[in-house]
Protein backbone atom coordinates (compact mmCIF):
# COMPACT_ATOMS: atom_id res chain seq x y z
CA UNK A 1 0.00 0.00 0.00
CA UNK A 2 1.26 3.53 -0.52
CA UNK A 3 0.19 6.25 1.66
CA UNK A 4 -0.44 10.14 1.04
CA UNK A 5 -0.42 13.44 3.01
CA UNK A 6 -4.11 14.20 4.35
CA UNK A 7 -4.19 17.91 4.12
CA UNK A 8 -2.10 19.98 6.47
CA UNK A 9 -2.57 17.88 9.88
CA UNK A 10 0.11 15.14 9.70
CA UNK A 11 -2.07 12.31 8.74
CA UNK A 12 -0.99 9.42 6.36
CA UNK A 13 -3.73 8.00 4.74
CA UNK A 14 -3.48 4.68 2.15
CA UNK A 15 -4.22 6.00 -1.37
CA UNK A 16 -7.23 3.30 -1.09
CA UNK A 17 -9.23 3.50 1.07
CA UNK A 18 -13.00 2.33 2.17
CA UNK A 19 -16.13 3.13 1.31
CA UNK A 20 -18.69 1.76 3.51
CA UNK A 21 -21.95 2.57 2.19
CA UNK A 22 -22.26 -1.05 0.68
CA UNK A 23 -21.81 -2.65 3.92
CA UNK A 24 -24.31 -0.77 5.32
CA UNK A 25 -27.77 -0.63 2.76
CA UNK A 26 -29.11 0.24 -0.33
CA UNK A 27 -26.74 -2.03 -2.11
CA UNK A 28 -28.60 -5.30 -1.52
CA UNK A 29 -28.23 -7.63 1.06
CA UNK A 30 -24.45 -7.95 3.27
CA UNK A 31 -24.33 -9.97 5.99
CA UNK A 32 -22.77 -9.20 9.19
CA UNK A 33 -19.96 -12.22 8.45
CA UNK A 34 -19.49 -10.41 4.92
CA UNK A 35 -19.17 -6.33 6.31
CA UNK A 36 -16.91 -8.25 9.16
CA UNK A 37 -14.37 -9.47 6.56
CA UNK A 38 -15.03 -6.57 3.82
CA UNK A 39 -13.46 -4.51 6.83
CA UNK A 40 -10.81 -6.76 8.28
CA UNK A 41 -9.51 -7.58 4.21
CA UNK A 42 -9.01 -4.05 3.93
CA UNK A 43 -7.01 -3.64 6.57
CA UNK A 44 -5.19 -6.52 6.41
CA UNK A 45 -3.91 -4.71 2.78
CA UNK A 46 -3.10 -1.78 4.16
CA UNK A 47 -6.12 0.39 4.05
CA UNK A 48 -6.32 2.54 7.18
CA UNK A 49 -9.07 5.37 5.52
CA UNK A 50 -12.43 4.04 6.40
CA UNK A 51 -15.23 6.20 5.21
CA UNK A 52 -19.06 5.83 6.44
CA UNK A 53 -22.20 7.77 7.46
CA UNK A 54 -24.77 8.01 10.00
CA UNK A 55 -27.10 6.87 7.56
CA UNK A 56 -25.63 3.56 5.88
CA UNK A 57 -28.02 1.14 7.19
CA UNK A 58 -29.47 3.81 10.03
CA UNK A 59 -26.10 3.32 11.53
CA UNK A 60 -25.44 0.22 10.83
CA UNK A 61 -22.11 0.75 8.86
CA UNK A 62 -20.61 2.83 11.57
CA UNK A 63 -21.44 0.39 14.02
CA UNK A 64 -19.55 -1.96 11.67
CA UNK A 65 -16.51 -0.04 11.65
CA UNK A 66 -16.82 0.17 15.47
CA UNK A 67 -16.30 -2.89 15.74
CA UNK A 68 -13.34 -2.93 13.48
CA UNK A 69 -11.50 -0.32 15.51
CA UNK A 70 -12.19 -2.24 18.77
CA UNK A 71 -10.42 -5.33 17.11
CA UNK A 72 -7.24 -3.27 16.72
CA UNK A 73 -4.54 -1.96 17.98
CA UNK A 74 -3.23 -0.48 14.52
CA UNK A 75 -4.07 3.44 13.80
CA UNK A 76 -7.00 3.94 11.83
CA UNK A 77 -8.48 6.98 10.51
CA UNK A 78 -11.75 7.35 10.36
CA UNK A 79 -14.55 9.65 8.46
CA UNK A 80 -18.48 9.92 8.97
CA UNK A 81 -20.91 12.09 8.01
CA UNK A 82 -23.88 13.95 9.44
CA UNK A 83 -26.94 16.01 7.69
CA UNK A 84 -28.54 13.58 5.86
CA UNK A 85 -30.94 12.21 8.78
CA UNK A 86 -32.86 15.68 8.43
CA UNK A 87 -36.40 15.46 7.68
CA UNK A 88 -37.03 17.39 5.79
CA UNK A 89 -33.51 17.80 4.37
CA UNK A 90 -33.19 21.52 4.17
CA UNK A 91 -30.99 24.47 4.91
CA UNK A 92 -32.19 25.32 8.18
CA UNK A 93 -31.82 21.77 9.76
CA UNK A 94 -27.73 22.75 9.90
CA UNK A 95 -28.23 23.93 13.03
CA UNK A 96 -25.92 23.28 16.04
CA UNK A 97 -28.55 21.61 18.00
CA UNK A 98 -29.24 18.93 14.98
CA UNK A 99 -25.84 18.70 13.99
CA UNK A 100 -24.38 17.94 17.43
CA UNK A 101 -27.52 15.43 18.34
CA UNK A 102 -26.48 13.60 15.02
CA UNK A 103 -22.48 13.48 16.28
CA UNK A 104 -23.60 12.23 19.27
CA UNK A 105 -25.35 9.38 17.68
CA UNK A 106 -22.26 8.78 15.29
CA UNK A 107 -20.03 9.08 18.69
CA UNK A 108 -22.07 6.15 20.03
CA UNK A 109 -22.50 3.69 16.92
CA UNK A 110 -18.61 3.99 16.40
CA UNK A 111 -18.18 3.39 20.04
CA UNK A 112 -15.51 6.60 20.04
CA UNK A 113 -15.02 9.67 22.00
CA UNK A 114 -13.93 11.82 19.03
CA UNK A 115 -14.71 11.37 15.75
CA UNK A 116 -11.14 11.79 13.36
CA UNK A 117 -12.87 12.85 10.66
CA UNK A 118 -16.66 14.61 10.35
CA UNK A 119 -17.70 15.70 6.96
CA UNK A 120 -21.19 17.34 5.99
CA UNK A 121 -23.46 15.04 3.97
CA UNK A 122 -24.16 16.45 0.73
CA UNK A 123 -25.68 19.59 2.42
CA UNK A 124 -27.85 21.89 0.19
CA UNK A 125 -25.88 24.56 -1.98
CA UNK A 126 -25.98 27.55 -0.13
CA UNK A 127 -24.93 25.55 3.42
CA UNK A 128 -21.44 25.42 1.46
CA UNK A 129 -20.89 28.93 1.49
CA UNK A 130 -22.01 30.74 4.61
CA UNK A 131 -20.09 31.12 7.41
CA UNK A 132 -22.40 30.21 9.97
CA UNK A 133 -22.03 26.45 8.95
CA UNK A 134 -18.47 26.88 9.20
CA UNK A 135 -18.44 28.44 12.56
CA UNK A 136 -20.72 25.97 14.24
CA UNK A 137 -18.05 23.16 13.14
CA UNK A 138 -15.01 25.24 14.37
CA UNK A 139 -17.40 25.53 17.96
CA UNK A 140 -18.11 21.55 17.46
CA UNK A 141 -14.28 20.68 17.28
CA UNK A 142 -13.71 23.05 20.58
CA UNK A 143 -16.05 21.03 22.28
CA UNK A 144 -13.85 17.56 21.61
CA UNK A 145 -16.61 15.98 19.65
CA UNK A 146 -14.74 16.01 16.17
CA UNK A 147 -10.83 16.51 15.36
CA UNK A 148 -11.55 17.94 11.96
CA UNK A 149 -14.63 18.66 9.60
CA UNK A 150 -14.78 18.21 5.46
CA UNK A 151 -17.69 18.87 3.07
CA UNK A 152 -19.32 15.76 1.28
CA UNK A 153 -20.76 17.63 -2.06
CA UNK A 154 -22.59 16.68 -4.92
CA UNK A 155 -21.15 19.82 -7.24
CA UNK A 156 -17.77 21.18 -7.74
CA UNK A 157 -19.73 24.81 -7.13
CA UNK A 158 -19.95 23.98 -3.28
CA UNK A 159 -16.57 22.02 -3.18
CA UNK A 160 -15.60 25.53 -4.17
CA UNK A 161 -17.05 27.73 -1.97
CA UNK A 162 -16.55 25.06 0.92
CA UNK A 163 -12.58 25.90 0.50
CA UNK A 164 -13.03 29.11 0.95
CA UNK A 165 -13.03 28.38 4.70
CA UNK A 166 -9.81 27.69 6.23
CA UNK A 167 -10.74 25.00 8.88
CA UNK A 168 -12.31 22.91 5.88
CA UNK A 169 -9.78 19.98 5.81
CA UNK A 170 -11.33 17.93 2.98
CA UNK A 171 -13.77 17.61 0.51
CA UNK A 172 -15.49 14.41 -0.93
CA UNK A 173 -16.32 14.66 -4.60
CA UNK A 174 -17.70 12.09 -7.08
CA UNK A 175 -14.49 11.57 -9.35
CA UNK A 176 -13.85 8.81 -11.91
CA UNK A 177 -13.44 8.47 -15.65
CA UNK A 178 -17.00 9.21 -16.07
CA UNK A 179 -16.93 12.24 -13.76
CA UNK A 180 -13.86 14.33 -14.65
CA UNK A 181 -15.24 17.81 -13.78
CA UNK A 182 -13.61 18.27 -10.51
CA UNK A 183 -10.09 17.54 -11.89
CA UNK A 184 -10.51 20.54 -14.42
CA UNK A 185 -11.79 23.05 -12.61
CA UNK A 186 -11.50 22.48 -8.93
CA UNK A 187 -8.55 20.55 -7.98
CA UNK A 188 -5.58 22.77 -8.62
CA UNK A 189 -7.27 25.24 -6.50
CA UNK A 190 -7.64 22.76 -3.21
CA UNK A 191 -4.37 21.42 -3.54
CA UNK A 192 -3.17 25.13 -3.30
CA UNK A 193 -5.14 25.25 0.00
CA UNK A 194 -3.82 22.13 1.01
CA UNK A 195 -7.54 20.30 1.34
CA UNK A 196 -8.02 17.07 0.98
CA UNK A 197 -9.63 15.15 -1.69
CA UNK A 198 -11.32 12.34 -1.12
CA UNK A 199 -12.32 10.68 -4.25
CA UNK A 200 -16.23 8.49 -4.03
CA UNK A 201 -18.16 6.05 -6.80
CA UNK A 202 -14.43 6.05 -8.45
CA UNK A 203 -16.17 2.65 -9.72
CA UNK A 204 -19.40 4.75 -11.28
CA UNK A 205 -21.92 2.26 -8.86
CA UNK A 206 -19.98 -0.50 -10.49
CA UNK A 207 -19.82 -0.09 -14.28
CA UNK A 208 -16.60 1.04 -14.41
CA UNK A 209 -15.80 -3.05 -13.07
CA UNK A 210 -16.76 -3.93 -16.78
CA UNK A 211 -18.85 -6.89 -15.18
CA UNK A 212 -22.26 -5.54 -16.65
CA UNK A 213 -24.13 -5.44 -19.65
CA UNK A 214 -26.98 -3.70 -21.09
CA UNK A 215 -29.34 -6.38 -19.32
CA UNK A 216 -27.64 -6.76 -15.58
CA UNK A 217 -30.34 -6.16 -12.75
CA UNK A 218 -30.54 -5.30 -9.32
CA UNK A 219 -31.85 -6.15 -6.01
CA UNK A 220 -35.21 -4.22 -4.82
CA UNK A 221 -33.59 -2.83 -2.15
CA UNK A 222 -30.25 -2.14 -4.23
CA UNK A 223 -29.89 2.24 -5.58
CA UNK A 224 -28.81 1.39 -8.61
CA UNK A 225 -32.53 -0.37 -9.12
CA UNK A 226 -34.79 2.62 -7.48
CA UNK A 227 -32.76 5.18 -7.79
CA UNK A 228 -32.15 5.36 -12.09
CA UNK A 229 -33.63 8.52 -12.04
CA UNK A 230 -32.95 10.05 -8.67
CA UNK A 231 -36.23 8.89 -7.37
CA UNK A 232 -34.53 9.19 -3.66
CA UNK A 233 -31.14 11.04 -3.53
CA UNK A 234 -29.20 12.90 -5.75
CA UNK A 235 -28.94 10.68 -9.04
CA UNK A 236 -25.54 11.59 -9.48
CA UNK A 237 -24.47 9.03 -6.69
CA UNK A 238 -26.00 5.84 -9.03
CA UNK A 239 -23.75 5.29 -11.83
CA UNK A 240 -22.46 9.23 -11.53
CA UNK A 241 -25.27 10.10 -13.21
CA UNK A 242 -24.92 8.42 -16.11
CA UNK A 243 -27.29 6.65 -18.81
CA UNK A 244 -26.45 2.97 -17.71
CA UNK A 245 -26.84 1.95 -21.51
CA UNK A 246 -24.47 4.55 -23.14
CA UNK A 247 -22.07 3.84 -19.91
CA UNK A 248 -22.04 -0.09 -21.28
CA UNK A 249 -21.33 1.45 -24.62
CA UNK A 250 -18.26 3.72 -23.28
CA UNK A 251 -17.04 0.72 -21.20
CA UNK A 252 -16.71 -1.28 -24.31
CA UNK A 253 -14.29 1.35 -25.48
CA UNK A 254 -12.23 1.51 -22.18
CA UNK A 255 -11.80 -2.46 -22.85
CA UNK A 256 -10.27 -2.26 -25.90
CA UNK A 257 -7.39 0.33 -24.06
CA UNK A 258 -6.53 -1.73 -21.24
CA UNK A 259 -3.00 -2.88 -20.50
CA UNK A 260 -2.22 -6.11 -19.92
CA UNK A 261 -2.48 -8.04 -16.16
CA UNK A 262 -5.06 -4.88 -15.91
CA UNK A 263 -9.08 -5.16 -15.21
CA UNK A 264 -11.24 -2.34 -16.02
CA UNK A 265 -11.37 -2.00 -12.08
CA UNK A 266 -7.80 -1.61 -11.44
CA UNK A 267 -7.37 1.25 -14.81
CA UNK A 268 -10.21 3.26 -13.05
CA UNK A 269 -8.75 3.48 -10.07
CA UNK A 270 -5.43 3.81 -11.19
CA UNK A 271 -6.53 6.62 -13.60
CA UNK A 272 -8.13 8.25 -10.36
CA UNK A 273 -4.65 8.13 -8.42
CA UNK A 274 -2.34 9.49 -11.26
CA UNK A 275 -4.30 12.55 -10.35
CA UNK A 276 -1.70 14.03 -7.53
CA UNK A 277 -4.20 16.34 -6.12
CA UNK A 278 -5.89 13.26 -5.49
CA UNK A 279 -5.45 12.22 -1.33
CA UNK A 280 -7.80 9.09 -1.30
CA UNK A 281 -10.32 7.15 -3.85
CA UNK A 282 -12.95 5.20 -1.15
CA UNK A 283 -14.15 2.34 -3.17
CA UNK A 284 -16.76 -0.03 -1.51
CA UNK A 285 -17.06 -3.83 -1.21
CA UNK A 286 -19.68 -6.07 -0.34
CA UNK A 287 -17.68 -9.28 -0.27
CA UNK A 288 -13.70 -10.31 0.85
CA UNK A 289 -13.19 -11.03 -2.96
CA UNK A 290 -14.01 -7.48 -3.59
CA UNK A 291 -12.33 -5.86 -0.95
CA UNK A 292 -8.99 -7.50 -2.16
CA UNK A 293 -9.23 -6.65 -5.65
CA UNK A 294 -9.93 -3.13 -4.61
CA UNK A 295 -6.08 -2.91 -3.64
CA UNK A 296 -4.82 -4.69 -7.03
CA UNK A 297 -4.33 -1.12 -8.82
CA UNK A 298 -1.62 0.32 -6.34
CA UNK A 299 1.45 -1.67 -7.91
CA UNK A 300 0.87 -1.64 -11.50
CA UNK A 301 2.61 0.83 -14.28
CA UNK A 302 1.41 3.97 -14.99
CA UNK A 303 -1.03 4.52 -17.80
CA UNK A 304 -0.08 7.86 -18.58
CA UNK A 305 0.17 6.97 -22.11
CA UNK A 306 -3.74 6.09 -22.23
CA UNK A 307 -4.60 9.81 -20.78
CA UNK A 308 -5.90 10.92 -24.05
CA UNK A 309 -7.83 8.30 -25.25
CA UNK A 310 -9.78 7.98 -21.92
CA UNK A 311 -10.73 12.02 -22.07
CA UNK A 312 -11.63 11.25 -25.70
CA UNK A 313 -14.43 8.21 -24.62
CA UNK A 314 -15.39 10.91 -21.97
CA UNK A 315 -16.10 13.70 -24.24
CA UNK A 316 -17.99 11.40 -26.38
CA UNK A 317 -20.13 9.66 -24.42
CA UNK A 318 -20.57 12.38 -21.32
CA UNK A 319 -19.08 15.50 -22.00
CA UNK A 320 -22.45 17.22 -23.48
CA UNK A 321 -24.70 15.82 -20.20
CA UNK A 322 -22.57 15.65 -17.53
CA UNK A 323 -20.26 18.31 -17.12
CA UNK A 324 -22.58 21.05 -16.60
CA UNK A 325 -24.84 19.16 -13.99
CA UNK A 326 -22.21 18.82 -11.11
Amino acid sequence: MKYREFSDIGWRVSEIGLGCWAIGSEWGDVSKEDATEVLKTSLDKGINFFDTADVYGDGRSEQFVGELLKSTSEKIYVATKSGRRLDPHNSEGYNPENIERFIDRSLKNLGVECIDLLQLHCPPSDICSKKETFEMMDDIVKKGKILYYGVSVEKVSEAMDAIQFSNVKSIQIIFNMFRQKPSEEFFKMAAKKDVAIIARVPLASGLLTGKMNKDSSFPSNDHRNYNIKGEVFDVGETFSGVNFEKGIEAVEELKKLLPENFTLADLALKWILMHDEVTVAIPGAKNKQQASLNVNSIDLDEISALIPSIKNIYDKYFREDIHHRW
